[in-house]
């Protein structure tokens, strides 16, 4: 790396995003029994999927980069939230009834957040970056479908899509990677 060049913090946030997106959606689409996958989220989203990827956030304010300080920053807080929400819920804090409320409203604002930020990456004709917002986008409306109308299976449907989505992250990140490797 060259003398005062900075990294891109890009790859760490999407590598961060995830790998927490992919735990919590093998949960989602039934493929972890006994909420193993919920229980395994919740390090992931204060540490690798909150903490990380509110710092790759902040590092994007070196890059001059306003999408991703605001995209990193705010989905590391949504994992953040989203672990403490589960925290606050299993040690009983939150009663069961307010947490399934709790939960659609989550989903629903988050929701709306992803809407505005999928049509701004239209704008930068990145297609990972348009393709894993674009999935994401799916995501969250499948969560909040299955959710409210209490639809086991549309939440399955919505965690492949998880999935999915978190593997576009990854070849996203490893598309920030690979020119450290191959100099283009």
């Amino acid at each position: 790396m060259a003398e005062g060049k900075l990294a891109n913090p890009g790859p760490l946030g999407l590598a961060g995003f995830a790998l927490t997106t992919f735990v919590l959606s093998c949960q989602n689409a039934g493929l972890i029994p006994n909420d193993g996958g919920l229980w395994a989220t919740v390090p992931l989203a204060m540490f690798y999927g909150g903490l990380i990827q509110l710092c790759a956030g902040m590092l994007e304010f070196k890059t001059g980069n306003t999408f991703g300080v605001t995209a990193f920053s705010s989905y590391g807080a949504f994992w953040m939230a989203f672990a403490f929400y589960v925290i606050f819920f299993k040690i009983g804090i939150v009663p069961a009834k307010a947490f399934g409320d709790g939960v659609g409203i989550f989903l629903l604002a988050w929701t709306i957040f992803t809407t505005y930020m999928t049509i701004l990456t239209f704008f930068s004709k990145h297609g990972t970056l348009i393709a894993i917002f674009v999935v994401l986008e799916i995501t969250f409306i499948l969560l909040v479908i299955g959710h409210y109308s209490g639809s086991a299976g549309i939440t399955r449907i919505g965690g492949w899509a998880g999935i999915i989505t978190a593997l576009l992250a990854w070849y996203g990140s490893w598309e920030g990677i690979k020119p450290q490797f191959t100099g283009e």
